[in-house]
C-alpha cells in the first residue's frame, strides 16, 4: 500500500483499495449526491481514503467508542463538512440518518437520495487492540473491560464474575469455538469464589492451567478464543450485525452497495445467510418468471467471500482471516412497469 503507516495513526486499513473498488460504481453513479456510511469508523483509515479518492463524496462515520470517534474527527477535520461522525452502535445508523442534522447537509442528502454505499469492517479495531488499558489484548495485563463504548454496558469482568456455568460455557463454545468451554467455565466459577476477576493476567493464567498442554502447543495463544468470546458477548456484536443488515440495505439507493468484512466464521455466516435471503426470488420454484413483488431486490457483487491476497497479507497481517462480501440494490421491477 502506498501510504505511510505512521501518518495513518498506526493503522493499516484492511483491503483499502479493494473495498474502494467495490463501492466506486455506486459513488460515481450518484455524483455529488453520494453519501457513504463507514459503519465501523475506528481510526478513520478507510474513510480518509474514500474522501481523498472521491472528491465529491460525503461520509457518515459511525463508532460507539468515544475515544476512537474523537481521534477520527480530529484526523478528518481537514475535510470539513464532507465528514460527520456519529457516536452510536452501528445498528443505530438508521435512526441517525432519519433524525440527525448537520451543517453540511450530509444527513439531508442521505434522506432525500438514499445511501450510495456502506462499509462494515467488523470485529475489534486495531486502535482498540493497541490500547492495552482497554483489556482487549491478552498479551498484557489490563483491566477486564473490553467494552467498545467504555461508558455503558457490562464488562468482561462482570461476565466472568456473574454468569452461570451454563451461560459461560455457552458463550465460550458458541462465540469462541472453545473445545474446553465447560472445563474453563468450571475453573472460572471455582476461582471467582476465592476472589472476583479484575485483570486479564489472572484469566490468562487460569486458561494456561486449564487447557491441556498438548492443545496449548497448537492453534495459537490459548487465551485467543476466550477473549474473542468475551468481547463478542460484552459488545453484543453478533446481535448488532444481525440488526444492521436489513437497516442498511433498506437505506441504500438503487445501485447502492453494502460491503461487509468479517474476521471469524460466526460473522461471515450471518452475512452469508442474510445475503442469500436478500438476493433470492420469492417466486415458487418452477415458474418461468418472477411473480409481481417476488423478484429479488439485491444482487451479490462478490463471488462468495473474497479473501486477501498473499501480497496483502504480507503487507498487513490483520488481513489474513478477512472475508469480504458485497451486494447491490436493484431497481424495483414494479416501478419499471408503472
Amino acid at each position: 500500500m502506498d501510504f505511510d503507516i505512521a501518518a495513518n495513526h498506526g493503522h493499516v486499513p484492511v483491503l483499502r483499495d479493494r473495498v474502494t473498488e467495490l463501492l466506486a460504481p455506486a459513488v460515481e453513479a450518484m455524483g455529488d449526491k453520494a453519501v457513504l456510511v463507514d459503519g465501523t469508523l475506528g481510526a478513520g483509515g478507510h474513510t480518509e481514503h474514500f474522501l481523498r479518492t472521491f472528491p465529491h463524496v460525503k461520509v457518515v462515520g459511525v463508532d460507539r467508542d468515544p475515544v476512537s470517534l474523537g481521534e477520527a474527527r480530529e484526523r478528518l477535520a481537514p475535510f470539513g463538512s464532507r465528514f460527520v461522525g456519529v457516536q452510536v452502535r452501528f445498528d443505530g445508523i438508521g435512526e441517525a440518518i432519519a433524525s440527525e442534522q448537520d451543517a453540511g447537509g450530509v444527513f439531508d442528502t442521505a434522506r432525500q437520495n438514499g445511501i450510495a454505499g456502506a462499509l462494515f469492517d467488523l470485529g475489534v479495531s486495531s486502535m482498540q487492540l493497541d490500547q492495552p488499558e482497554r483489556g482487549f489484548a491478552y498479551r498484557v495485563d489490563a483491566p477486564l473491560d473490553m467494552r467498545m463504548d467504555p461508558t455503558q454496558g457490562i464488562t468482561a469482568a462482570d461476565v466472568l464474575n456473574t454468569y452461570s456455568h451454563g451461560d459461560l460455557a455457552r458463550i465460550l463454545k458458541n462465540y469462541g469455538d472453545e473445545r474446553f468451554a465447560g472445563k474453563i467455565a468450571s475453573a472460572v466459577l471455582k476461582e471467582r469464589d476465592k476472589e472476583p476477576f479484575v485483570s486479564s493476567e489472572r484469566l490468562v493464567e487460569l486458561l494456561y492451567a486449564t487447557i491441556p498442554a498438548a492443545t496449548r502447543r497448537t492453534g495459537g495463544h490459548p487465551a485467543k478464543r476466550t477473549f474473542q468470546a468475551l468481547r463478542i458477548e460484552v459488545n453484543k456484536e453478533l446481535e448488532a450485525l444481525e440488526n444492521v443488515i436489513p437497516i442498511i440495505t433498506e437505506a441504500l439507493a438503487v445501485g447502492g452497495r453494502a460491503v461487509f468484512m468479517s474476521y471469524q466464521s460466526l460473522e461471515d455466516r450471518i452475512v452469508k445467510l442474510a445475503f442469500t435471503e436478500l438476493t433470492a426470488s420469492k417466486t415458487p420454484p418452477g415458474l418461468p418468471m418472477d411473480l409481481p413483488g417476488t423478484a429479488p431486490r439485491f444482487a451479490t457483487v462478490t463471488r462468495g467471500a473474497e479473501k486477501a491476497t498473499e501480497a496483502e497479507i504480507e503487507e498487513n497481517q490483520r488481513a489474513a482471516p478477512v472475508r469480504v462480501r458485497a451486494l447491490e440494490k436493484l431497481p424495483d421491477p414494479e416501478e419499471k412497469r408503472s
